[in-house]
């Protein structure tokens, strides 16, 4: 069974019993997006967040308690609670809704290499701001491993396996020896407050430029190489300078270390787009897979 199936159905007529805690039972309503935690609904201007697995749940509450003081202290928007819901008519978890935000997932639109340079630098504007703020808040400590790069680097091989089982995508024999090479990794740098799992999921644009930065339950301390995977799957090539520029000091072994996050982020993502019948996502995978892989494989 996929690691994404979900353990309770969110549909509108649930969706509706549990608005009914604030009145918006009868609002205008739509399904947003699905991912592996959580079904989004938009609720008049508001976007509802309602967790479909138990392991979203204490992500969830993180994110109640860490948006509120973040929001003030970065660039670009991201959401801010307004109303929390409780367990109620037969579903257990509690809820979120907050203020939309406009955009479509990076992944989705389209762009030349310019439009891609311009929101990078907003991006890495947005990063540098992230990791500079101070919350009095306790985090965990990259509670999902993401520096682990036994673990990163194993779970990219098993998802190349699978896509490549599929007929969706072979892996070049230079990478396979790069993912092995990379378990020698020096420890990571000293931890700083970030998102946690930042892709193209997660990243929103309109008109041109990044509009918001959503789905913050992973939030934690963590090397900030964790929130650089986009510096490879999303930046075109000839825009990695500008990009380290607008974003500040990061050392060769960050960068490395993004770039293994980057390829297991892609690949799974591939998989879960051709899995849910969601082939921009999958498209979307490939396409920064590619680009990550853009430039020497070496450690």
């Amino acid at each position: 069974m996929p690691v994404w199936t979900a353990e309770v159905e969110v549909d509108e007529p649930l969706v509706r019993a549990l608005l009914a805690q604030f009145g918006l039972e009868a609002a205008a309503l739509r399904k947003l997006a699905e991912g592996w935690d959580n079904s989004v609904w938009v609720v008049d201007e508001y976007a509802f967040r309602f967790p479909r697995r138990a392991v979203a749940v204490p992500l969830l509450e993180r994110e109640l308690a860490i948006l509120p003081k973040l929001a003030p202290l970065v660039p670009l928007p991201v959401p801010r609670p307004a109303f929390v819901g409780t367990p109620a008519d037969g579903y257990p978890w509690p809820f979120f809704g907050a203020e939309l935000i406009p955009g479509v997932e990076a992944g989705v639109a389209e762009l030349d290499d310019d439009a891609r340079l311009q929101i990078a630098l907003e991006l890495a504007g947005f990063l540098r701001a992230l990791h500079a703020v101070e919350l009095d808040e306790p985090l965990p400590l990259d509670p999902n491993g993401r520096t682990d790069m036994p673990k990163r680097a194993g779970l990219a091989r098993e998802e190349l396996r699978e896509l490549e089982q599929l007929g969706l995508w072979t892996a070049p024999p230079e990478l396979l020896g790069f993912l092995a090479e990379a378990d020698r990794l020096p420890p990571p740098e000293a931890p700083a407050v970030v998102h946690g799992d930042l892709h193209f999921r997660h990243l929103l644009l309109q008109g041109g430029a990044a509009s918001g930065v959503i789905d913050w339950g992973d939030v934690c301390r963590a090397d900030p190489a964790v929130d650089l995977p986009l510096y490879w799957s999303f930046v075109p090539p000839e825009g990695r300078a500008p990009f380290l520029d607008a974003y500040g000091p990061v050392t060769e072994t960050q960068l490395l270390r993004a770039r293994v996050l980057s390829i297991q982020l892609c690949v799974v993502l591939a998989h879960y787009g051709h899995s849910e019948d969601q082939p921009e996502v999958l498209r979307a995978g490939l396409d920064g897979l590619e680009r990550t892989l853009d430039g020497p494989l070496t450690i």
